[in-house]
């Protein structure tokens, strides 16, 4: 049995997205594969009682995973069990626990995916972080670095390879913007002659950060007044309506790709200008419900209106917190995902270095 560890340098840097496209790649060549998260810091609890992760939910689903998702996590990081961990009520030596999930679920598997923390210190202080697991597990490690510049984007890359020594296959650089690409060429070669392999270099695209209404809503915890239908649609950005009709038209025209506005339930002025231009969703906040004529117009034009509880600032924080982590659950993102692997990184590379061949 093959395993794969894939772990982010820092947050948002793509490693579910990435556990997705390669799991459906591996998949499409025979392998039976599998999916284990050692440590859930995203508990997701669904029905009172059963507390699974996010992000293996999402997982079990797309690749459809026969295991039980009670399964596929080692530990998950509750609240209540951190406090307990930390103020030391209770033991503190997790990775026996981790240890034994993750031998039940790799029975019988081609391979496992192991997906690790949002970044390098997630989990140090319960020593249940990246570097820890990897080492306790005894497996091959691909770090995820998103890009920001290119000084921090060395210091991610040799930082992963100073962590993980000679676990380390390989890196997979996302979000680099197409303008950069070629100028970054010589600090790949560089790396490569420290012993920095770089499997894949990923260019910026917009739509695949962006979130999908049914998201904001889920978000929010929101009522969709109008265009029911469109919870697939994308957003790209966010606008703030606050300032009077006819500053907000020209910033409205000027915001590129689509976009959501958010704004008060009571400013009719403004929800009406956003309708007039590329406004994929409307967000309504402090529970005020619109006109009819606001609600008329987005059904003509299928724009979606969400309602919320919460305030403006409040709305804006909570779909902030969810803006940069990339969901594929949408057929045209992941199939935009999945092509830009195809295109940027090495899975020749990457097969070799597990012991795998293409066998489909």
């Amino acid at each position: 049995m093959k395993a794969l560890y894939i772990t982010s340098v820092q947050r948002f840097s793509g490693k579910t997205a990435f556990c997705l496209a390669l799991g459906q790649r591996l998949q499409q060549d025979g392998y039976k594969v599998g999916y284990f998260k050692p440590v859930s810091t995203y508990p997701w609890e669904p029905l009172p009682g059963r507390v699974y992760d996010e992000d293996a939910t999402f997982i079990h689903r797309i690749l459809g995973i026969t295991d039980p998702l009670v399964n596929m996590v080692g530990v998950v990081l509750a609240p209540s069990m951190v406090m307990e961990l930390r103020c030391g009520c209770i033991g503190r030596d997790l990775m026996p626990q981790i240890k034994a999930a993750y031998q039940r679920v790799a029975a019988g598997k081609d391979i496992m995916l192991i997906e690790g923390g949002a970044s390098l210190r997630e989990g140090l202080s319960l020593e249940v972080d990246p570097v820890s697991v990897a080492n306790q597990l005894d497996i091959p490690v691909l770090a995820m670095v998103r890009y920001r510049n290119p000084v921090s984007m060395g210091d991610a890359c040799v930082d992963a390879k100073r962590q993980f020594r000679e676990r380390l296959v390989g890196l997979a650089i996302n979000a680099v913007p197409d303008a950069e690409i070629s100028g970054l060429q010589e600090c790949f070669a560089c790396m490569e002659g420290r012993g920095i392999p770089t499997l894949g270099v990923l260019p910026l695209r917009e739509q695949l950060q962006s979130i999908s209404v049914g998201e904001i809503a889920d978000v929010l915890d929101a009522e969709c007044l109008a265009a029911v239908d469109k919870r697939d649609a994308l957003v790209e950005n966010l606008m703030v309506g606050a300032m009077s009709a006819e500053q907000a038209l020209p910033r409205m025209r000027r915001i590129p790709g689509t976009k959501a506005v958010i704004t008060g339930g009571d400013r009719t002025d403004i929800q009406l200008v956003a309708l007039e231009t590329a406004t994929q969703c409307l967000v309504l906040t402090g529970h005020l419900r619109p006109v009819p004529e606001v609600l008329r117009r987005a059904e003509e034009l299928g724009v979606p209106v969400l309602l919320t509880r919460k305030n403006t600032m409040e709305t804006v924080d909570a779909i902030d917190d969810v803006f940069g982590k990339t969901r594929l659950g949408q057929r045209a993102k992941l199939d935009q995902f999945k092509a830009l692997l195809e295109e940027h990184f090495d899975f020749t590379r990457l097969y070799a270095s597990l012991g795998l061949e293409h066998k489909a």
